[in-house]
C-alpha cells in the first residue's frame, strides 16, 4: 500500500494514538549518525514520533509492529497485512479512544457543574446580584441613562472579559484591546439573553450557568466542559 493510502486510512478514521508503546528505544551506540543521510534519517523519524505523540493520546502502539511496517515499506515488501485488516484495527481503536474521551468528558463536566452550581447558588444571594427565570445571574457594574437596547435580531459591538469561576481568564477583547462585533442570535444563550438587557453604554457581569453556555461541550481547551462562565460587558454600540 502507498504512503498516501496509509495516510488516508489514519485521516478517515480519525485516529488518535499515543506512541507511549514506542518508547522503548533502539540502542543509540548501535546506530550511527554521521552521513548526512543517516542524519536526516535520524531526524525524519523523531520529528514523525513526536508530531504522532503530540497529537494523540490514549493508546499505546507496539513499537515493534510500528518499526517492522516502516522497515518493510522501506524494503518495498509487500504488507503483512490486509487493508481491510488495517481499517478494522483502526476504527476498533478509534472506538476505544472516543469512548475514554467521552467518559473523561463525562467526569470533567461532573466536577465543574458541581463547582458551577455551589458557586451560583452562593454568588446568588450577593446584593446587587439579580437572577433571571433561565438561571442566568447579573450585576449593573455601570449604568447609563440611554434607553436603547438590543434585541437578539442585532449586532452589538462590545468590549469583555470572560473567565472561569476559579478566576482563570479564557478570552478577552479588553486585554486584547479590541472591541468585537456579533450577532445576538449567534452566541450562547447567557449572552443572547443577558445582552439584551443592557442600555448602550452599560456595563455587566454576567453570571452563565453551563446550561445557558456550552453545556457539557468542551468549547476551547481554556474552557473545560460543564462549565458556569463569568463575563464583564460593555454594550458600546447597537448596529
Amino acid at each position: 500500500m502507498k504512503l498516501n493510502k496509509l495516510k488516508s486510512l489514519a485521516y478517515v478514521a480519525g485516529l488518535s494514538l499515543a506512541i507511549t508503546g514506542c518508547a522503548q528505544a533502539v540502542d543509540a551506540a548501535v546506530v550511527s549518525l554521521d552521513s548526512d543521510e543517516q542524519i536526516a534519517s535520524y531526524g525524519i523519524g523523531y520529528g514523525f514520533a513526536a508530531n504522532l505523540k503530540q497529537q494523540t493520546a490514549g493508546i499505546e502502539l507496539s513499537a515493534e509492529a510500528l518499526m517492522q511496517g516502516v522497515s518493510d515499506a522501506m524494503a518495498s515488501m509487500d504488507m503483512a497485512v490486509t487493508e481491510e485488516a488495517i481499517q478494522t484495527a483502526i476504527s476498533a481503536l478509534q472506538a476505544k479512544q472516543m469512548a475514554g474521551q467521552a467518559a473523561e468528558a463525562e467526569a470533567m463536566s461532573s466536577v465543574a457543574r458541581a463547582e458551577g452550581e455551589a458557586f451560583l447558588a452562593e454568588n446568588g444571594q450577593r446584593d446587587g446580584v439579580m437572577t433571571t427565570e433561565s438561571g442566568l445571574q447579573y450585576e449593573v457594574i455601570e449604568a447609563s441613562d440611554s434607553d436603547m437596547r438590543p434585541t437578539a435580531e442585532n449586532t452589538v459591538r462590545v468590549h469583555y472579559h470572560g473567565t472561569l469561576v476559579n478566576g482563570s481568564v479564557f478570552d478577552s477583547s479588553v486585554e486584547r484591546g479590541e472591541p468585537v462585533e456579533f450577532p445576538l442570535d449567534q452566541v450562547i444563550a447567557g449572552w443572547t439573553e443577558g445582552v439584551q438587557l443592557m442600555a448602550k453604554g452599560e456595563k455587566y457581569r454576567f453570571f452563565i450557568p453551563a446550561a445557558l453556555a456550552y453545556g457539557d461541550s468542551q468549547a476551547s481547551p481554556q474552557i473545560p466542559p460543564g462549565s458556569t462562565l463569568i463575563f464583564e460587558v460593555e454594550l458600546l454600540e447597537i448596529i
